[in-house]
């Protein structure tokens, strides 16, 4: 579609735009062509509407034939634009290519954006009663309707611009929209041209980029700062696990996009998203509907306008939905619509941010006289007056008699004549009064040269000098405020905090300053709050339960952080808040509470004597210790016995003795670790076994010789007699000796207190090899007993003391081999005690095998005592 504009002519081809100065050729895809000459051919191959002519035969403008977009003007030495959403409903454009193009017309009356709308026509009018302002001019305005619709706001912007060239009355600047995504269509279009466009609702942060769109201004403040306190709100009030419902515009998608990053930055969690459809059906509706029913997010963002969600809060009512907390955007924080009983129980509570608020004086008046008729350009009033008094052909008792025009809108309530306060309609009545007043400064109205103190109306509007003068304009408003544009084009942002509450409906609760420092921002007063259903209390949205003190929070596999498992901190760890990610390990020698709350100074914890475990394993030191000693004093009184005599009495006095030095040993285990008895403990244990176990092997090789060799004076026995068993004692105790004074030299263990069960005082071996060297010199040597015991097991005779040396070392074998894992696993003291128990009972069995049998016959069977009865030749 080609569309022609004047002073200077402009030609539009699509998205292409070209000046035309007068008699100067305009260069088009390579041809050079004058502006007559695409006068001539455009009257040619397009139908030509009226043309008017100033002073030269040519005609200056086209206008192309076809339906005209309607529009509510009044003339004016300059002309101020508008667009305005009066319709929020448009069919979706059926084009067939085979006829010409048509506009498509939209449905549903929205009330609220005409009040926007005769806001403007109130401050222009008010403007041209005020002599201080623009003396000399009249302001004009030429008013239409965007739809909501990209489409149908470009085709009302290029009627506006055909409307300066045929009506010769310049456009300035326009005032518009309310819609993000429109309003950049229309910002692309007129920025090559530098014609201003301010926005009053208008609040995407991509209209912020000045490369794309160098002539946008806006009195409302960008999401950028939108966002922000929508995270600082729901972050204040302890909300980390929330939804968010967005339409598929602009305004809606940058905003939940920079709130969804912006909240997960703070902790928090986007349990669900809903993206309504631009028309969406039934089917989507229901969904979206169960979706918030199932989820257990309990608070909402809602970020888009009233008529995104006007289908999906009535399903919600209709299914009495209650317990969500709302929060909401500027664009329906205040809507009347939504405020209704139908409402009412589904959104009390609403908790949003809105624009701050006046009220107008004169506004209500002004609204409230207004009134239908059948001029030209009142066709916008005649709408609002039939979608308001519901003109229709209703059938039976529903019908509704025709309005007459004369209707009282005193006598009724509705979004349109609520003006206490106004806020968007305050933002559209700012931003009027911000070009008037940049137009008083471009027009040189203030000068007292030989216009007398009024404006030069007549000056041109090219080349954007006019732009420049908008973005400087500075001046405060009878409400005191200031007004004034930043180097973005936008105004300070400022917020107030708006709770939906029974009675009053929209109460303020805060503000949020985002040029306030950083903490300063947002100011609750948190016990005027009216939560959803009425309640006083702070609702709970939350996936997991904040961990109590104690434990610590641990998330779930592929869930959201705001999802996680509560797990008791470890021994030596607390966490003393509520909501803990981790745990906290206490200072070297503290220890936690039982409840993992507090660290608490750590008591030295050791084997003591006076513990019951303590006192029992001292008493079985004792009981063995007493019990070898009897056997040593029944041994030592019967030494000349036949018993005493063939088992080798010397070997078994030593190993009585040796015995005695293990069950002592174990004494060096209890009590509290300390220098010496760390370095005495492990060696006086590996030597007195070494030592009883050399007894042990010696005194079964001496068995096995004994019944072996049987001729007197052999070689065998000679080279077993008594001096050589002790110097062979000797020599396989000494390795034992060597490594455990080389290991107590080298590296000796030494007290340490070990914190990490609780504090235990222990010996720290810095060698550990050198233990495990000891057991297993301990253990080569219990083999050797065990592989010749069990050799001699069989040999003929009454009383066989290999067997009985094979039963001792097979205890020996048990009770070591099952005391490594239990020594390594045990925590604290008690690896002593299993090391205790451990060498306990092993000395009861080699004591208990080997000599209660003798004893059993020198003091019960003192007949078999004889040389026959240990030959098996006594009679019985």
């Amino acid at each position: 579609m080609l569309y022609l504009f004047c002073n200077p002519v402009y030609i539009v081809f699509s998205d292409v735009s070209h000046t035309v100065d007068e008699g100067k050729p305009l260069r088009v895809e390579g041809h050079s062509i004058r502006k007559e000459e695409v006068m001539r051919e455009t009257q040619h191959s397009l139908k030509i509407g009226d043309v008017r002519s100033s002073k030269s035969s040519l005609p200056d403008c086209v206008k192309l034939a076809g339906s005209e977009p309607l529009a509510l003007h009044s003339d004016g030495d300059i002309v101020i634009g508008g667009f305005f959403t009066l319709h929020y409903v448009v069919p979706k454009p059926q084009q067939s290519y085979n006829s010409e193009p048509q506009i498509p017309p939209c449905s549903g009356f929205h009330e609220r954006s005409f009040r926007w709308m005769m806001t403007m026509v109130f401050a222009v009018e008010e403007i041209n009663h005020n002599s201080s302002l623009l003396p000399g001019v009249k302001l004009g305005y030429r008013i239409m309707d965007s739809c909501n619709y990209i489409h149908n706001s470009l085709q009302a912007l290029y009627s506006l611009q055909s409307s300066t060239c045929l009506y010769y009355s310049p456009v300035p600047a326009v005032i518009g929209l309310a819609s993000s995504s429109p309003t950049r269509a229309v910002a692309q279009t007129l920025g090559p041209f530098n014609i201003p466009l301010v926005s009053y609702f208008a609040t995407c942060t991509c209209l912020s980029d000045k490369h794309l769109y160098p002539s946008f201004l806006r009195t409302v403040p960008s999401d950028l700062f939108q966002v922000r306190g929508l995270v600082n709100l729901v972050t204040y009030f302890g909300w980390f696990w929330v939804g968010t419902i967005g339409a598929t515009d602009d305004y809606s998608l940058y905003g939940i996009q920079a709130f969804s990053n912006q909240f997960r930055r703070q902790g928090g969690c986007v349990a669900f998203h809903l993206s309504i459809p631009a028309s969406p059906t039934t089917v989507e509706i229901l969904e979206m509907a169960d979706k918030l029913e199932s989820s257990t997010a309990r608070v909402v963002v809602v970020i888009t306008a009233e008529v995104d969600v006007l289908h999906l809060f009535s399903e919600l009512a209709q299914r009495n939905v209650t317990g969500i907390q709302w929060i909401a955007s500027e664009a329906w924080v205040t809507s009347s619509r939504l405020a209704s009983p139908d409402f009412h129980f589904l959104l009390e509570g609403t908790l949003g941010f809105s624009f701050p608020g006046v009220s107008i004086p004169g506004l209500k008046e002004f609204l409230l006289n207004v009134r239908p008729s059948p001029k030209p350009g009142k066709e916008f009033i005649n709408m609002f007056w039939e979608e308001h008094y519901m003109v229709g052909n209703y059938a039976g008792s529903l019908a509704k008699p025709v309005c007459t025009g004369s209707e009282d809108l005193r006598q009724t309530d509705s979004s349109y004549s609520d003006v206490s306060p106004v806020r968007i309609s305050y933002n559209v009545y700012k931003a009027v009064y911000a070009v008037a007043h940049a137009l008083h400064t471009f027009l040189n109205c203030d000068s007292v040269g030989h216009n007398k103190g009024l404006c030069e109306k007549h000056r041109s509007f090219s080349n954007g000098q006019f732009l420049q003068h908008l973005k400087m304009v500075n001046f405060t408003n009878q409400f005191n405020e200031k007004v004034y544009f930043d180097s973005n084009g936008e105004p300070v942002p400022l917020y107030d905090i708006i709770n939906w509450q029974k009675d009053t409906r929209f109460i303020k609760v805060g503000n949020y300053d985002g040029s306030a420092p950083h903490g300063q921002q947002l100011q609750i007063m948190k016990n005027t709050i009216v939560w959803t259903k009425g309640e006083r209390q702070v609702p709970v949205s939350q996936c997991s339960a904040p961990c109590p003190p104690g434990s610590r929070q641990a998330t779930r596999r592929g869930e959201p952080k705001c999802c996680f498992d509560c797990l008791p901190c470890a021994d030596g760890e607390i966490s003393n808040q509520t909501g803990s990610t981790d745990c906290i390990k206490c200072p070297e020698y503290y220890l936690s509470d039982k409840d993992k709350v507090k660290c608490v100074a750590g008591e030295e914890e050791f084997l003591s004597f006076y513990d019951a475990m303590g006192i029992i394993l001292v008493a079985l030191t004792l009981l063995g210790f007493i019990l070898t000693s009897i056997i040593t004093i029944v041994f030592h009184s019967f030494r000349f016995t036949p018993i005493v005599k063939a088992n080798n009495s010397e070997i078994s006095f030593l190993l009585l003795l040796s015995l005695k030095l293990c069950f002592l040993c174990s004494l060096v285990f209890i009590g509290q670790p300390s220098w010496w008895t760390c370095r005495l403990r492990q060696a006086a244990f590996g030597i007195s076994f070494a030592l009883c176990l050399s007894c042990v092997l010696f005194k079964t090789i001496v068995v096995l010789l004994a019944f072996r060799t049987n001729v007197p004076g052999s070689r065998g026995r000679m080279l077993f007699g008594t001096a050589q068993q002790r110097i062979l004692i000797i020599c396989t105790t000494a390795p034992q000796i060597c490594l455990c004074a080389g290991w107590v030299l080298a590296a000796p263990p030494f007290p340490f207190r070990n914190p990490n069960y609780q504090i235990v005082v222990e010996c720290k071996e810095p060698w550990p090899p050198g233990f495990y060297l000891l057991l297993g010199y301990i253990g080569l040597l219990a083999f050797a007993c065990l592989l010749l015991a069990f050799l001699g097991r069989k040999l003929p005779d009454t009383f066989n003391e290999a067997k009985l040396i094979t039963f001792s070392m097979l205890i020996f074998w048990a009770v070591w081999i099952s005391f490594i894992p239990a020594y390594v696993s045990s925590p604290g003291k008690f690896s002593v005690a299993v090391e205790i128990f451990a060498i306990l009972s092993s000395s009861f069995g080699l004591l208990l095998c080997i000599f209660i049998p003798k004893c059993y016959i020198i003091l019960l069977r003192p007949e078999r005592n004889i040389k026959k009865g240990m030959t098996g030749k006594y009679s019985r």
